[in-house]
């Protein structure tokens, strides 16, 4: 489990990796996690899938974003990271991610909104630092999904 919540800062799914185990786990041991487990881990997952997204919005919006442009860098960001996983073992979805954020803020910016080079790249930093914020929630809390399973497993 803990190598599925390396592969959050992969930009890779490892949350959905390690619910996955989880319920296959509790298929064929049924009686392994109680219901207290089974709500903390579903808010630790769905809090940190929410977050992710939700705090590059909040960095483009912070940094002056139109929505158009926060919705262009949110896709790039998945389209950079999914482009760039090939490269250094995987770990390229991370660059990917964020220059596809930064790059896809920064061209709407700048060619749908008509903004000056300087404000689209103020918005498009915004982008970069949402989605870097929101990759490390989420690595955090899969880490705490990690640890809470690891809690339980006795």
């Amino acid at each position: 489990l803990a190598v599925c919540a390396l592969l959050n800062l992969a930009a890779l799914p490892g949350n959905w990796i390690m619910a996955a185990l989880v319920a296959a786990w509790t298929f064929f041991a049924p009686n392994t996690f109680t219901s207290s487990y089974f709500l903390l881990f579903t808010l630790f997952f769905a809090g940190a899938e929410c977050i992710e997204f939700l705090a590059q919005a909040w960095g483009s919006k912070k940094f002056g974003s139109s929505k158009a442009s926060t919705i262009a860098g949110m896709l790039c960001a998945v389209v950079g990271a999914i482009t760039c996983m090939p490269l250094f073992l995987g770990l390229g979805a991370i660059p990917g991610a964020l220059a596809g954020a930064w790059g896809g803020c920064f061209l709407a910016e700048y060619f749908l909104e008509k903004r000056s080079t300087d404000a689209a790249m103020h918005a498009a930093n915004g982008a970069l630092l949402g989605r870097f914020l929101g990759m490390i929630i989420k690595f955090g809390a899969g880490l705490a999904m990690v640890g809470l399973t690891a809690s339980y497993m006795k």
